[in-house]
């Protein structure tokens, strides 16, 4: 499986990630939901892959039988970068990006850690963990086994890592770094990886940022923790621990805590939180009391200024949450936190919730941030997986797929069933050096950046948008279950199963190719209705007000004007050049 895939800066590039912790804020968020907390039974992982260099694709990998003795070649996910071979499996699973036909989820967030523990001489970086063993793993837990094995046995060529997995019962929350390279006699004595697996408590939810999350953790609960057997004696080696094994925490050792880790990363799982639970954290301690506290009670740690405030890391949701609700979340700017981007100058005079590149700058001898909010404008795809048990696994893995800034672009819904993907999201249709007008990723970003220009005014227009489509697909899904259901039992003797997959592959394929088409026209659109900064009426059938002499000329052109934050700066800043003096 060559899985070069574009240079992406989703683990942020592995040197800078290891050199420079805090680059490691420009990368991915996920949110886990469990059956428990899901409103319709399903587990529930959503992934923004975030980079400057990220194409957004969807990756599809038939299932496939190999000979014996056949070779995989190992390309780095980041780079591209051949890295080796490992010997194939005789079978692999059917992939659709993320997600597998046994409706296996995995998705992942980087967050550096210690450099002494990166081995430049692995074969396995965090993608290709991610990539072969969807197609090697049906059940979380032998994911788990199969991350563990690749990794141990041919070396970890990437910096740490957090990865959600997820299958029709169990979410799991999963860190894990290399051991670094030590060698004696020739070989490299710390090949492989340390790391902790927790399983998420029904009816609560997990999210991580760019920072390990797991402190300490059980050392005799098998169903619930899995963890490396020196993960606390490499840690003594190293000299990042010299207390007891009970009290020892796997992100304070291997992933120390410093502002940017709290308020670039942190920031974005407690924000997720403080969204679905209303505010109101509640959770177990340590010793199984169910505890209530206030989001805000950990404001100072996600602001990176308490270490000592850490949140934690499984919270009970107020209500039970929608694939809707995750993908919302997935939109989130800080709206209405003391982050909120936007309500300072930054955001300019149209409420801009973005800030380029650099995170920080310096003035006046001090140095600043920009916020990271968990939706960003340099994402190269994301997705909400569905696995969703109560269906065979043909027809209940679904992976609701999109690209580009989540908060101006859509989910589809995909089967990991079908036969083809959607031309709009197929690999190799356009790339980030290559414009496509086939290609979703390129009109989602179209979208996107003509929102960036007067954003409180058009991005309301595209998200209504969205919303009408995503709730849409909601509703016909369930015919299509239905439908797909019926096919599936009437197949089920002969085992063939054309029909149903031609069901899904058909509502899939259909359903993406009609929305592409749609913003394609909603760029235009939007070209139309908002040119120069004027604001076009419409009737109400859609139509454009016309002047009532010539159906080109509009007769209804308003302009919105600027956010009194705006007025204000402007005014203070250079009021004396340009007030009007009668």
């Amino acid at each position: 499986m060559n899985m070069k895939i574009r240079l992406s800066l989703c683990a942020a590039l592995t040197s800078a990630a290891l050199l420079f912790p805090s680059a490691v804020s420009d990368a991915c968020t996920n949110v886990l939901v469990t059956r428990g907390a899901s409103a319709d039974g399903s587990c529930m992982i959503s992934y923004a892959a975030d980079s400057h260099q990220l194409y957004g694709e969807l990756y599809f990998r038939p299932a496939a039988d190999w000979a014996r003795g056949e070779m995989l070649k190992v390309y780095e996910w980041d780079t591209g970068k051949y890295l080796g071979e490992i010997p194939q499996v005789r079978h692999t699973y059917q992939t659709v990006g993320n997600m597998n036909e046994h409706q296996l989820i995995i998705a992942e967030t980087t967050y550096g850690g210690r450099p002494e523990l990166y081995d430049s001489t692995g074969i396995m970086d965090y993608g290709s963990l991610i990539y072969i063993t969807l197609q090697r793993a049906k059940t979380a837990r032998e994911a788990i086994g199969v991350i563990v094995d690749l990794a141990n046995t041919y070396g970890y060529c990437s910096s740490g890592e957090s990865f959600s997995i997820a299958d029709k019962d169990e979410v799991w929350v999963m860190d894990l770094i290399g051991k670094g390279h030590r060698l004696e006699k020739g070989k490299n004595v710390n090949k492989g990886i340390v790391w902790v697996a927790r399983r998420v408590p029904d009816g609560y939810i997990c999210a991580h940022a760019n920072q390990a999350r797991i402190s300490t953790f059980p050392l005799d609960d098998p169903d619930n923790c899995l963890y490396a057997p020196d993960v606390i004696s490499f840690a003594r080696e190293m000299g990042y621990y010299d207390g007891p094994d009970e009290q020892f925490s796997f992100c304070d050792a291997y992933n120390p805590l410093n502002f940017s880790g709290m308020r670039g990363c942190e920031a974005r799982a407690w924000s997720a939180f403080n969204i679905l639970c209303d505010g109101r954290f509640v959770f177990e301690d340590e010793h199984g009391n169910l505890i209530e506290r206030d989001a805000y009670d950990y404001i100072d740690y996600a602001m990176g200024y308490d270490k000592s405030k850490r949140f934690p890391l499984f919270v009970k949701p107020s209500k039970k949450i929608t694939v809707k609700d995750v993908a919302d979340v997935m939109r989130d700017h800080y709206e209405g936190t003391p982050m909120d981007m936007t309500t300072d100058i930054g955001a300019g005079g149209n409420a801009l919730p973005y800030r380029w590149r650099p995170m920080d700058f310096e003035y006046e001898g001090k140095v600043y941030t920009n916020e990271r909010a968990i939706a960003t404008q340099q994402t190269g795809f994301w997705f909400v997986g569905q696995s969703r048990g109560w269906l065979p696994d043909m027809i209940g893995g679904l992976i609701w797929f999109g690209t580009d800034d989540a908060a101006t672009s859509y989910l589809t819904p995909v089967y990991t069933a079908v036969t083809a993907v959607p031309e709009c999201f197929a690999e190799g249709n356009g790339s980030m050096l290559e414009y496509s007008p086939t290609s979703a990723f390129w009109v989602c970003n179209r979208v996107a950046n003509a929102c960036y220009r007067m954003y409180n005014v058009m991005a309301p227009t595209v998200r209504k948008k969205i919303d009408a489509f995503e709730n849409e697909q909601i509703a016909a899904v369930k015919d299509v279950d239905g439908r797909a259901l019926a096919a599936y039992d009437a197949e089920k003797k002969s085992r063939d199963f054309a029909r149903t997959r031609q069901i899904l592959t058909d509502y899939s394929v259909g359903t993406a190719q009609r929305i592409f088409r749609e913003w394609t026209e909603l760029e235009i659109f939007l070209l139309l209705k908002y040119m120069d900064g004027n604001v076009k009426g419409q009737n109400p059938d859609g139509s454009f007000v016309t002047n009532g002499y010539s159906d080109g000329i509009p007769g209804q052109i308003t302009n919105p004007g600027y956010t009194e934050k705006w007025k204000e700066s402007v005014a203070r800043e250079h009021g004396k050049v340009i007030e009007v003096i009668e």
